[in-house]
């Protein structure tokens, strides 16, 4: 199974409400044809029904919604050419694997004998040919979801559409599955829009990334670009752990400035313009900080507080620390392998981190 054609969709302005609650409140937003884009927010940013507008299930108040430069806002969504996929699966529970698949090309009148053969092909793609004769009820949740998948591609659609489709998987199973729709995105090449709330999902499987909070897009990039380089706190706070350090700007020096707090400096990356004497705010990925003993000296690129072990806890893959300092509690987190296991409640500390790896975030 093979896509003819890659499909761009983008949204302009789209606005939607339900009474007084502004569920969208003017997204702009581009889908490059054949991407991975993932819409990541908590509860009620307004990524559901964003799909859902994109789906054509519900229809935005102002705004419209194109697919490859043509309006589609006023076209029904069983017109539109979409395969949907959704969180609880919604296979029919009287038919088989294959029937289930198989139902959208009925819904068309394609001949049988085409019919049979597409779903031949795409259940060989999600690797249930042996299950085309079983019902939902003798599969695993990774298999149900899997002929969901299925049928939502038998008819090659224009667009593939992921409503939070591996939420009520186990950890594992859905790690398992992440890596398996990603490989098929990139065998298929279809443009795929997907919904979620887990943050490891959205980076483990996206070529870019929407963070969307209360109906607005808050920052749109590659998962390492927005890991990296979060424009505010909420970013920087919501995809993944991050410190923040707040303190007064003491100076700038090109494209980093200096903070100071109770009598220690850091310098970290600017991406906005704070003034020196305001306030900032530094986001600092717990994983960057090395804990050392308190003597240890530090290179002239890395920044290096003190301070004294507040928690020292093993996790698995990693130790993580939570050390007081002058910027307030720091939690560093090192690979257990190999780390330094000395290290006591008490203890005086040195945290060290490269220069670049801070960055001063809007509050």
């Amino acid at each position: 199974m093979n896509a003819t054609k890659q499909h761009s969709v983008s949204l302009r302005r789209v606005t939607k409400r339900y009474g007084s609650l502004l569920a969208i409140d003017s997204v702009s937003l581009d889908v490059a044809p054949g991407e991975f884009l993932s819409l990541l927010g908590p509860s009620g940013s307004g990524k559901s029904t964003i799909l859902m507008a994109v789906a054509g299930f519900v229809r935005p108040e102002e705004g419209e919604i194109l697919l490859d430069g043509q309006p589609i806002t006023r076209i029904s969504p069983e017109k539109r050419n979409f395969g949907v996929v959704f969180q609880g699966y919604a296979l029919f529970p009287h038919m088989t694997v294959a029937e289930n698949v198989g139902y959208p090309l009925k819904l068309r009148r394609i001949p049988k004998a085409e019919a049979t053969q597409s779903v031949s092909r795409v259940l060989d793609l999600v690797h249930l040919t042996a299950f085309a004769d079983r019902l939902p009820k003798q599969l695993s949740g990774g298999q149900q979801q899997r002929v969901a998948l299925a049928r939502a591609l038998v008819f090659e659609p224009a667009v593939v559409l992921l409503d939070e489709p591996l939420s009520a998987l186990d950890k594992k199973l859905r790690a398992e599955l992440q890596f398996e729709l990603k490989a098929l995105h990139e065998r298929l090449g279809m443009t795929f829009i997907n919904v979620t709330h887990d943050q490891e999902e959205a980076m483990t499987m996206s070529d870019r990334i929407v963070i969307l909070n209360e109906g607005r897009v808050q920052q749109v990039g590659a998962p390492q670009a927005l890991y990296d380089a979060p424009a505010t706190r909420f970013v920087a706070d919501f995809l993944g752990r991050a410190n923040f350090l707040t303190g007064k700007v003491a100076g700038r020096e090109g494209d980093f400035l200096a903070l100071t707090e109770g009598g220690e400096t850091i310098r970290a990356r600017a991406l906005h313009d704070e003034p020196i004497g305001g306030a900032a705010v530094v986001a600092l990925r717990p994983e960057r900080i090395e804990v050392l003993p308190a003597e240890a000296a530090a290179a002239s690129d890395r920044n290096s507080i003190t301070g004294k072990v507040a928690s020292a806890i093993f996790s698995g893959a990693n130790f993580v620390f939570v050390v007081h300092t002058a910027f307030g509690d720091m939690i560093a987190m090192q690979p257990s392998f190999g780390a330094d296991r000395s290290f006591a409640l008490g203890d005086a500390v040195s945290l060290q981190w490269p220069v670049d790896a801070g960055v001063a975030v809007r509050d």
